[in-house]
């Protein structure tokens, strides 16, 4: 997957999460997605490439770098607390390994998670325990 189409994949995730707004802090190149006030996605560009920062547990991230090449620290983020993700459409064996799927869940968690962090609870839009999870 391209840089566009990892942007345009984390866009749609996030307009279908319940509190999601989008804001630009750092100007116009740098979309910013917030949930009550607490950042949880940031797509921007660096060097010409398009990435994807999310948050993630430090043990699930570095899991996360280890198994994917894709998956890299947050750029200009906590290494330990943020995961880029990145372009692959440039390396046919990262790009295999790209699975849209992931990358949506990646979101969701990084949304949950802060959410859970630093959100008090009679603020939630969801319940992260149910969130995504069906009806019946």
């Amino acid at each position: 997957m391209d840089g566009e189409e990892l942007h345009r994949l984390a866009r749609a995730r996030t307009a279908e999460l319940p509190g999601a707004e989008l804001t630009h802090p750092f100007g116009e190149q740098s979309e910013v997605y917030k949930v009550r006030g607490r950042m949880f996605l940031l797509l921007t560009e660096h060097a010409g490439e398009r990435i994807v920062n999310a948050k993630a547990r430090p043990a699930d991230a570095r899991v996360l770098r280890e198994a994917y090449g894709w998956i890299t620290p947050g750029y200009h983020m906590n290494k330990q607390h943020w995961i880029s993700l990145r372009p692959a459409a440039g390396d046919p064996a990262a790009a295999q390994e790209q699975d849209p799927q992931l990358v949506e869940d990646l979101i969701t968690e990084s949304y949950l998670l802060v959410l859970e962090k630093n959100v008090p609870k009679s603020q939630w839009p969801v319940n992260p325990a149910t969130f995504g999870q069906s009806a019946e």
